[in-house]
């Protein structure tokens, strides 16, 4: 089926220009764009995937806390830079900081030690065994303004109208219920608050990451224009990942559910 057969006759070309951008999500929308009926369509997939799929990304399956040692890998540091992703999110001290899928705490500090005492991070994860790794690690470092956070699939349980920055770091991918998440994500950024998704990048295959967890900066922007979130950028400068920030807008409404 052709998806522009119903365009009225005499269209421009520019106008239908601007419908086929719209249909990619180049260009920002000034409102959300409706969300897909039904969200979620279930069909064969891979071994790393839930078979499940959204805006046609199969969402792959989460680490489970018996991973945790790779979190903490040696290499990672050459790998990710998570001192330059810091540099390039510009925190400050005193800001309201969640890391989402914060897992054993390895960036959990370090946004902690760049805002500061006078700041605070929640640091979510959905897996209790995770939150207990992350409060020996923290314990262990003498963090004392990261606050653990039990989330759920659906819920991230942050404060409303909180937080400037929201960071997930390797997780969106594996969200299995992404247009919830990040609806809890818009509701808990304060107007103007940032929302960053670092992810390897899929557009390179020869990042050695499987391919269902890499996303490309494509795939991000399409599924964060349901939300009412202002692009910000893909912040350049680390080796193998996407650094990708959204805005929440100043007058944003709460996003729902098409049957709400």
């Amino acid at each position: 089926m052709n998806p522009f057969s119903s365009l009225p006759a005499g269209r421009s070309a520019a106008g239908l220009a601007l419908v086929i951008l719209l249909a990619w999500g180049l260009v920002r929308a000034e409102t959300p764009l409706p969300p897909p009926v039904p969200l979620y369509t279930e069909a064969p997939g891979s071994p790393d995937g839930l078979g499940k799929w959204f805006l046609g990304r199969e969402i792959a399956h989460y680490m489970t806390h018996h991973g945790a040692s790779w979190l903490e890998r040696p290499e990672r540091d050459d790998e990710e830079r998570p001192v330059v992703a810091l540099d390039l999110l510009d925190l400050h001290p005193g800001e309201t900081v969640a890391d989402v899928g914060a897992g054993s705490g390895y960036f959990s500090w370090r946004v902690a030690q760049r805002v500061g005492p006078t700041g605070r991070v929640y640091a979510t994860d959905i897996q209790p065994e995770m939150l207990a790794i992350l409060r020996t690690n923290m314990a262990a470092k003498g963090v004392t303004n990261v606050i653990p956070v039990l989330g759920t699939t659906e819920d991230p349980k942050l404060p409303a109208n909180a937080l400037d920055l929201i960071v997930l770091v390797d997780v969106y991918h594996e969200c299995d219920h992404p247009y919830e998440m990040v609806r809890g994500f818009v509701q808990a950024l304060k107007p103007g608050g940032r929302l960053a998704f670092v992810e390897y990048r899929a557009e390179e295959r020869w990042i050695p990451i499987k391919p269902l967890h890499k996303m490309t900066e494509e795939q991000v922007r399409k599924e964060m224009s349901l939300h009412p979130l202002e692009w910000v950028g893909n912040l350049r400068g680390l080796p193998r990942q996407h650094l990708l920030v959204f805005r929440k807008s100043a007058a944003a409404a709460t996003s729902r559910k098409p049957d709400e």
